[in-house]
């Protein structure tokens, strides 16, 4: 993933016209609501392709937080979640070498070839687990993936450090093996 981005970073002057500092200072005097705003921003009003806009707006927010900023963020005001999100990180990275976290503002992605796993402080009470489980069917713990749309195909609320218990990890390790 890093080489096809800096491959990216390195032919984004010859492709948009501009280089990715310089992208990076003309949306600093914006401020987008969404993402998708800044990508459609780019994408109209300086013709770049999807793709780099897409690039463009993610590199530009990323600078601004460090990875432990973005995750101490998501848990302010959810403090006693936090043990939790730690259980299920350690849980995660003991299933091998090539399980990348990827903090984002809202959310962590735990992602092995796909990403397998959204970690997310929904309440000040609850995590909301996503795993990408695709053809299993749903159950009373093991719901649909409801906020989450596309990117997981299931949801799992949790409440306790206790709910991270071996069937949760059946499934993220399921989720994990179907990653590949």
């Amino acid at each position: 993933m890093e080489k096809a981005l800096q491959t990216m970073i390195d032919n984004m002057p010859e492709k948009t016209g501009k280089s990715l500092e310089q992208w990076k200072s003309i949306l600093s005097n914006k401020a987008f609501a969404k993402h998708s705003e800044g990508v459609n921003f780019l994408k109209k009003e300086h013709g770049v392709t999807h793709g780099f806009a897409n690039t463009i707006v993610t590199l530009s927010k990323e600078e601004n937080n460090t990875s432990e900023d973005l995750v101490s963020n998501q848990y302010k005001g959810k403090e006693s979640l936090f043990p939790i999100y730690e259980k299920i990180l350690a849980t995660v990275k003991a299933f091998g070498t090539d399980v990348t976290i990827t903090p984002k503002k809202t959310s962590v992605s735990v992602i092995r070839k796909r990403q397998f796993v959204l970690i997310k402080p929904a309440t000040k009470t609850r995590i909301d687990l996503g795993l990408k489980l695709p053809e299993k069917p749903t159950t009373d713990r093991l719901g649909n993936s409801g906020p989450f749309g596309t990117m997981c195909t299931h949801r799992v609320q949790i409440t306790s450090i206790d709910d991270v218990d071996d069937e949760l990890i059946g499934w993220m390790k399921e989720a994990y093996t179907k990653a590949e």
